[in-house]
């Protein structure tokens, strides 16, 4: 859970900065006393969460000049309850009232994307599927998003095209058929990268299998159709499903005995939390 230590962030968290503050906070320079120090308790208001992005507050307060001091941070995936500390720091007063609605809008977005997965997650305990993310994500904070579904136990798909090769329905249509569409891939892309197909049918599942896919996406598919695929492509081949995934679908998908199960919901749909600060003058 250190990776957000670990990543430069500074160029992402002054742009969340600077699109709040503008040309200064006039609320803040007419009611704080220059010099004046402050504590800020950040608690949780909702009754279950899966914390993330708990570890940005710290950077953010110290871009907004308040020499922070983090006298109480809970973990990284910690669950959390209505009425918990999530976070205590210190510093100029100023820079807190600066930084909080920042901050907040971090922790408050990942916190979301982490608890999201984690139901996910829970939903198929039990079986072989893991839960991963997609491309959907909001621009600019993809790196940010992935993290947090990691926090609450999902896996990260691609990152970036760059990434991994999966061929959808447009690639496909560009090369003329399944079997070219791999064949091209595998001409180009390094050993070191799979290359996933993403079928519709059953018989494009067959032709992918013949033209040596690592992994296919199933998409859309019924559940009935799910089963005959993973018995066509038996333990060889990686099977992800993806589209028409809710809570009240994923364990029957999982069920199937798929590999993965891929839900955009994770990033696109996760929920602000309800996390607040309030501020004592020291």
């Amino acid at each position: 859970m250190e990776l957000l230590r670990q990543i430069d962030l500074t160029d992402l968290i002054r742009r969340a900065l600077a699109e709040d503050l503008g040309q200064g906070d006039i609320t803040t320079a007419s009611t704080v006393a220059p010099g004046a120090q402050g504590r800020a308790t950040i608690r949780v208001k909702e009754p279950r969460i899966i914390l993330a992005g708990g570890v940005l507050i710290e950077q953010v307060m110290r871009l907004t000049g308040t020499n922070p001091r983090m006298t109480s941070l809970a973990p990284e995936g910690a669950q959390l309850k209505a009425g918990d500390t999530l976070a205590v720091i210190e510093g100029n007063l100023a820079g807190l009232l600066i930084g909080e609605r920042t901050a907040l809008n971090f922790v408050q977005l990942l916190s979301g994307v982490a608890t999201t997965t984690r139901t996910y997650v829970d939903a198929v305990a039990g079986t072989r599927a893991k839960i991963i993310d997609t491309r959907k994500t909001h621009p600019g904070l993809r790196l940010v998003e992935k993290y947090a579904v990691r926090v609450g136990g999902g896996h990260n798909h691609r990152v970036g095209l760059d990434s991994g090769v999966l061929i959808k329905e447009n690639h496909i249509a560009a090369a003329g058929s399944v079997t070219k569409a791999i064949q091209g891939a595998h001409r180009l892309a390094p050993h070191t990268l799979k290359v996933e197909i993403e079928c519709e049918t059953l018989a494009q599942v067959e032709e992918a299998l013949g033209a040596g896919a690592d992994a296919i996406l199933l998409d859309n598919m019924p559940l009935a159709d799910i089963h005959l695929a993973r018995a066509l492509a038996k333990s060889n081949v990686l099977l992800e499903v993806s589209g028409g995934v809710s809570l009240d679908t994923v364990r029957g998908i999982a069920e199937t005995g798929v590999d993965l199960i891929s839900v955009g919901a994770l990033t696109h749909s996760a929920r602000f939390l309800d996390i607040s600060m309030r501020i004592q003058v020291l």
